[in-house]
């Protein structure tokens, strides 16, 4: 890593760790992120969020390769390349290329552990090096980790690793072309935590996973304040469309339960009748489903295609409707999937003072302490009020500081919009996206995005 990215996690840590306090709102003068013209300029234009959260995909993987100028993909600025063997360089290597499977069938690992190895070159990586700035991630563990997942499966090496390491073409994800191309791409977008799905959909409605790092927890097992419970206690509307039941974000709160709310969790077929009557919650949330072969949520073993439908399918819903002049799209992703991305994840302040610990592959126990960002993924902001084609670098947060986006950046951005409080410190240490948001509006986004690519 180069030493002024080494500088700059340093003084974002420091920053974090100096702060006695949070809760406040950005800063009140100029026209940036959390500004009060900002904040408001965004209040005057979106009434209406969607957010689709799709599964398991790093940006390298997904969007490697976009040609658009200021993403930092494979394409425009690799290639990357891993080592067969982390502890024998004669193994040979591995480099990212283009043309990737429409299904990929041995999901790779991303657990907590995984995520170590693949950045690290360690299931256990010495925590207070980390936190300090004196281990930094190296990004060159994946493909040696889903060889070791693997091998006793598949004895062609080769294959295992294009796996992790080849990238999309446009013409590949022809959807996520049109998109990247008409709208907002964020270029530096993290999941919060470096471990699997339901910690992440946990922390992206939250601020935190309550401790928690792999999925082994159950609906209804959440105690902490969510999107949901604030907008409803605040006469704000929201709707979770489901397709199945793999995917009911708002589920996992005890309080949806105990509120009387899981009425407003609803098939995913209601979202296109919403959106053409013009009845569109404020807050809709989106679930694909998961995981395995014909599913839409893009998740390993699923077709990247059915994916894109699903995102096409989203997008021509509200571009048609009525709503479409007052809102916003986020399509984003869960968290990696232990997918190749060569962007070292930054440090982040700590939520709460919960940790998690699991035994790794070889034995070893790793105690996991919320304080650094998962890996960086494909996510969009669509609206006719953002501009098109344009790549969005890292984010202001309210300290002033220079920082990476994160799934946290969604709760912080509402904030603002709906009046109120960050619900941990990540939340409020996380960048917003307000500042995105243009005064006037566009005239030519598309009606109808490219038809799927047929592989």
């Amino acid at each position: 890593m180069h030493s002024n990215t080494l500088v700059g996690l340093l003084a974002f840590t420091a920053a974090v760790n100096a702060a006695p306090q949070w809760g406040g709102w950005g800063p009140h003068g100029g026209n940036g992120a959390g500004s009060r013209s900002s904040v408001q300029n965004m209040k005057d234009k979106i009434k209406n969020v969607v957010v689709l959260v799709m599964e398991n995909r790093s940006l390298d993987n997904l969007l490697g390769g976009q040609k658009i100028r200021g993403l930092d993909n494979p394409i425009n600025n690799g290639p990357f390349c891993n080592p067969l063997n982390l502890t024998n360089p004669k193994a040979g290597y591995a480099c990212s290329q283009a043309s990737d499977f429409d299904s990929v069938i041995d999901d790779p690992d991303h657990a907590v552990y995984g995520n170590n190895i693949e950045w690290y070159g360690t299931f256990t990586p010495d925590n207070n090096a980390i936190s300090s700035g004196r281990l930094q991630p190296h990004m060159q563990g994946f493909a040696h980790e889903e060889i070791r997942s693997y091998q006793a499966k598949e004895a062609n090496h080769t294959f295992l690793a294009q796996q992790v390491m080849n990238y999309y073409t446009e013409e590949q994800v022809s959807v996520l072309t049109a998109l990247t191309q008409n709208f907002v791409t964020f270029n530096h977008w993290h999941s919060d935590i470096p471990g699997p799905t339901n910690p992440n959909r946990v922390a992206l409605h939250s601020g935190t996973s309550a401790g928690h790092g792999a999925n082994n927890f159950a609906y209804g097992s959440m105690m902490q304040r969510s999107i949901f419970q604030e907008l409803s206690e605040t006469n704000h509307t929201w709707k979770n469309y489901v397709t199945d039941t793999s995917e009911e974000d708002a589920l996992w709160f005890n309080w949806t339960y105990t509120s009387g709310n899981t009425k407003l969790v609803v098939p995913l077929a209601n979202f296109a009748s919403d959106a053409a009557a013009g009845k569109l919650p404020e807050f809709s949330v989106i679930g694909p489903s998961c995981c395995g072969v014909g599913t839409t949520s893009m998740h390993p073993q699923g077709l990247v295609s059915d994916g894109e439908q699903l995102i096409k399918d989203t997008y021509e819903a509200l571009r048609a409707s009525p709503q479409w002049k007052q809102s916003a799209l986020l399509i984003t992703f869960d968290e990696t999937g232990g997918f190749h991305d060569h962007i070292p994840p930054p440090l982040a302040a700590r939520p709460d003072d919960l940790t998690y610990t699991a035994t790794t592959p070889d034995g070893s126990n790793y105690t996991f302490q919320f304080d650094r960002l998962g890996g960086r993924m494909p996510t969009w902001l669509i609206s006719p009020w953002v501009q098109k084609g344009y790549v969005e670098q890292k984010g202001t947060n309210s300290d002033g500081q220079t920082a990476s986006y994160a799934a946290s950046s969604m709760l912080r951005t509402l904030g603002y919009l709906w009046d109120f409080q960050p619900f941990t410190p990540r939340v409020e240490t996380s960048p917003s996206f307000d500042a995105l948001i243009q005064r006037t509006s566009r005239s030519n986004t598309p009606k109808i995005l490219p038809e799927v690519y047929k592989w």
